[in-house]
């Protein structure tokens, strides 16, 4: 919704262009993206040669952004698979011709291992990644959002609404997008670094994998906010650009069509509260997540 606002191109989301970096994530987000758009009369009148050259990063690096995050997620993934079916407790009682040590298997005796399992040091690492790949999802969209509200970058209506004069539009979403994304700067600091002993100097290395795990929750929330005020704000600019007769992509359609059965098109000032509420819930709930192909 944001590339058809500000009137983007899609040229750099071509595929034989993702394949000379074919990183997973960036190959798919760029699918998505042209599954997105296609049908586009905008799209289509940028393939005659005569294209936008290059859009904004927040545009054009798309695939390369959310891409490197998917694939961060991917391997937090991965870790949080093999941890959830591991045994870590301590200590642990393996039975009788159970290989632990040549001394047990001499013996064909069980053995009692005090071990580190324990540990959590691979989960805090993944938990501080994806606290990191998910705070650049919404340090990007908070971008988008700033490009969309610019009259001088957008060429939309200033702040998203005719009257600017008399009403502020949207330009106080930009801001709580900016306080969130600024907040997940200190919260994506890695927890995982820190590390204070305990136990008279027994337990002396630790991992802090809860507090990156509270942390990676509270990005999550706060990212999920930036990208409903971003959907707010390119749901309102895709209003425009329809009065001006563009025919939009089938996808972006479509999650323009759901967005307005929930929140509908902004004349003037109101409480954002309902509308930044209805949009989180899309997100939330992953509502628009089918539209992707």
């Amino acid at each position: 919704m944001s590339v058809e606002a500000l009137m983007g191109t899609d040229v750099a989301f071509s595929d034989a262009y993702q394949q000379t970096r074919p990183h997973p994530g960036q190959i798919a987000v760029a699918a998505q993206l042209r599954h997105l758009l296609r049908d586009s009369a905008l799209i289509k009148s940028h393939h005659g040669g005569a294209h936008k050259i290059q859009d904004p990063y927040s545009i054009r690096c798309v695939p390369q952004v959310h891409g490197a995050a998917w694939d961060a997620l991917a391997h937090v993934r991965r870790v949080l698979e093999i941890e959830i079916n591991s045994v870590t407790d301590n200590p642990l009682v393996f039975p009788s011709g159970a290989d632990v040590d040549q001394h047990a298997a001499a013996t064909g005796g069980g053995r009692v291992v005090s071990g580190g399992n324990f540990h959590g040091e691979p989960v805090a690492l993944a938990l501080d990644f994806m606290k990191i790949a998910v705070a650049e999802i919404g340090s990007i969209s908070e971008r988008r959002i700033a490009q969309l509200v610019d009259a001088k970058s957008s060429g939309l209506p200033p702040f998203l609404v005719k009257d600017a004069g008399l009403n502020s539009g949207l330009m106080l979403f930009q801001y709580t997008a900016a306080a969130l994304v600024s907040e997940n700067k200190v919260l994506a600091h890695p927890a995982s670094v820190d590390s204070i002993p305990t136990s008279a100097g027994q337990e002396d290395h630790v991992s802090m994998g809860p507090i990156a795990a509270r942390q990676a929750s509270a990005i999550v929330r706060n990212v999920e906010h930036v990208i409903a005020l971003e959907l707010l704000c390119a749901a309102q600019g895709i209003d425009f650009r329809l009065e001006g007769g563009l025919v939009v992509g089938a996808g972006v359609a479509e999650a323009h069509r759901r967005l307005r059965e929930k929140v509908t098109h902004r004349e003037d000032d109101r409480d954002p509260q309902p509308e930044i509420t209805a949009a989180f819930e899309l997100v939330r709930h992953a509502s628009l997540a089918d539209l992707t192909g």
